[in-house]
């Protein structure tokens, strides 16, 4: 039986540093009412209850910010992933912040407990802190730390974290079922490039691979990606993680919390993601950080992400 697209929409933003990626659904919503598309009409949907209102609660731990309700949003994700891969749905999720990305990989491992999972990282930030090590104490910073569940403890800078926020932590890593939900050698990145001390200290020892914006525009984009699915190989299933801020602000929209220039345009990001959905090994795609409160242009970052995701499900129609 072939597999039936689901959109998981999930409205929460308190993982990140600034308001607003809440919205981003609606925003993606309007752009495609603007441009006469049914496409929210087309499949089925499902809303995954938030702890949004958590924000207004007094930060207990400066190093990882509302660190118990990201535990909580996270597990409701983990929740509706895995239930729907186990009920034959082919999940694209639409979160707020980054962090919701270890939701959906614990849900994804908890369906698929027994098989390696290669995660295509589409960002210009690497999200490898943990609350040891983070400057901001932001939790869209860390979801692939914990989905490795790695420390980074060999930090020469480490935040005093409290016995609280440990047990959180720990908590965090464990989603859908214990210990790792990936391993290094099966994470790819591309279009990283605003990144911590820390962070290149992880990426240099567990030798996680950066497909910087220059490398494949030098090298050819296709050429690039046929390289990358060729590392994962020996990954029964794949998932791509696509954050708006992997496009370049200054050519597309400043409407996403972190924007940093030099990024991909969204030809390039359809071109990468289609290339990867061709294998058929593909079971999830999450697309996040679209703030429409930050956008100088209209709805201009909204209108891109729906360009985007409107041209990858159209490859995904035809490929699962």
């Amino acid at each position: 039986m072939d597999k039936i697209i689901k959109l998981i929409k999930n409205r929460s933003d308190i993982g990140a540093g600034t308001r607003g990626s809440d919205l981003g659904i609606d925003a993606i919503e309007i752009a495609a009412i603007n441009q006469n598309s049914n496409y929210f009409n087309q499949f089925e949907f499902e809303d995954v209850k938030t702890h949004n209102q958590s924000i207004y609660d007094k930060n207990k731990s400066s190093f990882a910010k509302r660190i118990e309700h990201v535990v909580e949003q996270c597990t409701r994700v983990c929740t509706s992933v895995k239930h729907n891969l186990e009920e034959n749905y082919f999940p694209i999720v639409l979160s707020g912040d980054h962090s919701s990305a270890l939701g959906t990989l614990s849900g994804i491992k908890a369906a698929y407990p027994e098989q390696s999972i290669g995660v295509f990282w589409i960002d210009a930030h690497a999200d490898l802190h943990s609350p040891y090590t983070s400057p901001s104490g932001n939790i869209h910073g860390m979801p692939l730390a914990a989905a490795l569940a790695n420390d980074n403890l060999s930090s020469r800078n480490t935040n005093d974290v409290s016995s609280e926020t440990k047990q959180h932590w720990e908590n965090m890593k464990n989603i859908g079922c214990k210990g790792p939900k990936i391993a290094a050698e099966n994470l790819i990145y591309f279009g990283v490039r605003d990144t911590e001390e820390e962070e290149d200290r992880q990426i240099e020892k567990l030798q996680i691979k950066n497909y910087k914006v220059e490398e494949v525009r030098y090298r050819g984009l296709q050429k690039c990606v046929a390289e990358a699915l060729g590392k994962l190989a020996n990954c029964e299933v794949l998932y791509i993680s696509f954050d708006v801020d992997s496009m370049d602000c200054d050519m597309i929209s400043y409407g996403t919390g972190t924007p940093v220039p030099k990024g991909f345009d969204q030809y390039e990001i359809i071109a990468i993601i289609n290339q990867i959905i061709q294998t058929k090994k593909v079971v999830c795609i999450e697309f996040v950080e679209i703030n429409p409160l930050l956008d100088t242009k209209g709805n201009k970052m909204a209108e891109t992400a729906f360009e985007v995701l409107e041209a990858i499900t159209l490859e995904l129609v035809l490929d699962i």
